[in-house]
């Protein structure tokens, strides 16, 4: 597309806006030009693309299209079944999946499709049939406890939190807390990485009916043959998160044991971070456990988004294409390089490096809580979060790491010798920043001290690396 078409586009649409509420439209255009300036190293986040954007702005946000393809509770839903149909093509193609269900609106989303999938292929009774006629977020704790005696203790095991793990895969917090009987299998203390013959001896003691393999925060490849020979072992259904490293999977750079997809009964996904695309979540399975995926509206979800459905098919078909199969590779030199810098400069690694798209740093090390240390960066234009590191004596809200990763500054063009200047930028901040205290003079985990002229310096010094890689440089909003 054209940079007159593109600029064309998000210009008329602000305009729209403007006419309506024009505090939305500044808003939206105070978004991107913070995005344009920060030195964006979250993880989770990316830039998808004006195309992907676009399809999200149009009549399918005004459909209800409840049920799947062919079969809607609904009416005149031939277009959403369509962008739908799509979307799945496109996925069942990219990862090699028998079966694509788009619906999810999250990753959280995507997992509670799953979980719920699993139990109704497992077992059906009266419980589930009460749990599946009604919304998840309607069950009563009673509800909960009278499904849990109904199909038996259900157990689920899963990396821990302070490991790399997710919130999703089991933790009291989170609904799937509520669900399942959950324990953890960890990282080798001394090397920060999976034990296999832990995780099975967990296995074979927990008798899990689920075994969750992915993460949020494990800077390793993840071998996935080992852990579907754990759960076989057992008789667990082997079930995969890959919502930060879908794209590496979509990219080819995640291939044999080390590609979740033959392996796992079920794989979920967000469909932004890696994978470029627009918020929202997809499941991937056999076709074993398509049927009761395809329940997974009006099971546990709300009507679909086809307008995010339309924005996912269009995520896809780019992901499909060669480029993007450089452009993965591209993340994980750069995560690589990034890591290379920063221990050159002295940071502590978990696990001493990366082989994905993040680098988790141990900040302890520069006398900082994660807390300090990302709200330091965030005043010098580097934009982190803070995260549990293994064993975190400071506990999930103030942590003692950092995490960082590349897939937004690689869709930027950014590249090895860029990320050898940011792994500088973050050493200066965090060797210049010291803990702070509190009223009382003692200790804080949250209070820092960075003099404002070194953070200044260093955010300058952020907008000239990204000057030569303009965001969304088709798009002019003046």
């Amino acid at each position: 597309m054209s940079r007159n078409a593109e600029s064309t586009a998000f210009r008329s649409a602000l305009e729209v806006i403007r006419a309506v509420e024009p505090r939305v439209a500044d808003a939206i255009g105070a978004e991107l030009a913070d995005q344009r300036e920060s030195l964006k190293l979250i993880a989770s986040e990316n830039y998808a693309s004006p195309a992907t954007l676009l399809a999200m702005g149009n009549w399918f946000s005004d459909k209800y299209a409840e049920g799947t393809v062919g079969r809607r509770f609904y009416a005149g839903c031939q277009n959403v079944d369509t962008v739908e149909a799509l979307a799945a093509e496109h996925a069942r193609e990219l990862f090699g999946a028998a079966h694509a269900y788009v619906q999810p609106h999250s990753g959280i989303d995507a997992n509670l499709v799953a979980f719920w999938a699993i139990l109704a292929d497992r077992v059906e009774s009266p419980a589930l049939k009460k749990a599946q006629a009604r919304h998840v977020n309607d069950l009563t704790e009673a509800d909960w406890f009278a499904l849990r005696r109904e199909l038996g203790d259900q157990r689920m095991l899963g990396m821990s939190l302070d490991a790399g793990g997710h919130l999703t895969h089991g933790f009291r917090p989170n609904i799937s807390g509520k669900m399942f009987d959950q324990r953890s299998y960890g990282t080798d203390p001394a090397t920060g990485l999976i034990d296999y013959d832990r995780v099975a001896e967990a296995a074979r003691e927990f008798r899990p009916l689920i075994l969750v393999a992915g993460y949020s925060a494990y800077p390793r490849k993840v071998n996935f043959r080992i852990m579907r020979e754990i759960a076989d072992s057992v008789g667990a259904t082997f079930m995969v998160d890959m919502a930060h490293f879908a794209g590496l999977v979509a990219g080819k750079v995640f291939t044999g044991d080390f590609d979740p997809v033959p392996h796992a009964h079920i794989v979920t996904t967000t469909t932004h971070k890696s994978l470029r695309g627009p918020r929202g979540g997809m499941v991937l399975c056999g076709p074993e456990l398509a049927d009761q995926v395809d329940r997974g509206c009006p099971m546990v979800l709300g009507g679909p988004l086809p307008h995010v459905m339309a924005a996912k098919a269009v995520a896809l078909a780019e992901a499909r294409r060669p480029d993007f199969a450089d452009y993965a590779q591209r993340i994980v030199d750069n995560a690589q390089a990034l890591a290379d810098g920063l221990l050159r400069r002295g940071a502590t690694l978990v696990t001493g490096g990366t082989d994905n798209h993040l680098v988790l740093i141990d900040v302890s090390n520069y006398g900082l809580t994660g807390r300090q240390a990302e709200q330091a960066l965030l005043d010098s234009g580097i934009v982190t979060n803070r995260n549990a590191v293994p064993q975190d004596p400071n506990g999930a809200w103030y942590t003692s790491g950092i995490r960082i990763g590349t897939p937004a500054l690689t869709t930027r063009g950014l590249g090895a010798t860029e990320m050898d200047a940011t792994a500088e930028l973050i050493h200066t901040v965090l060797s210049q920043t010291t803990a702070g205290t509190g009223p009382d003079g003692a200790a804080s985990k949250a209070k820092y001290v960075l003099d404002p002229a070194v953070a200044e310096q260093v955010g300058k010094q952020a907008a000239d690396l990204l000057t030569p890689f303009p965001l969304y440089p088709t798009v002019d909003l003046a």
